[in-house]
């Protein structure tokens, strides 16, 4: 199995917003060959702080489709936020391959 992890820190009165963004998503991910979970985590005692946590079943199949058109599609929609303050955030992105269950 391979993690992907993609944090972000926003204002914490930004944080419900970019919330309901993710509930909104457009899940073409979650028909990506070789996904297995999406979670958007948000850290207890800062809630500013937001993980989108992803699981695939290997590396190849993350790279797969963070190759495709997809994920440029997506991400070319993060781009295009209306608020600002989100639209300019970049992610702390961090990959994991899984070595013990």
């Amino acid at each position: 199995m391979f993690v992907v992890d993609s944090t972000v820190e926003v204002p914490e009165h930004k944080a419900e917003e970019l919330i309901n963004i993710y509930k909104k998503r457009s899940r073409l991910v979650d028909q990506a060959e070789g996904f297995i979970s999406f979670q958007l985590l948000q850290k207890e005692r800062k809630p500013g702080e937001l993980t989108v946590h992803l699981e695939w079943e290997s590396k190849s199949a993350y790279l797969k489709w963070a190759r495709s058109d997809q994920f440029k599609k997506i991400h070319e929609l993060e781009r295009q936020y209306p608020d600002q303050e989100l639209q300019g955030i970049v992610p702390k992105v961090s990959k994991y391959a899984v070595v013990a269950q």
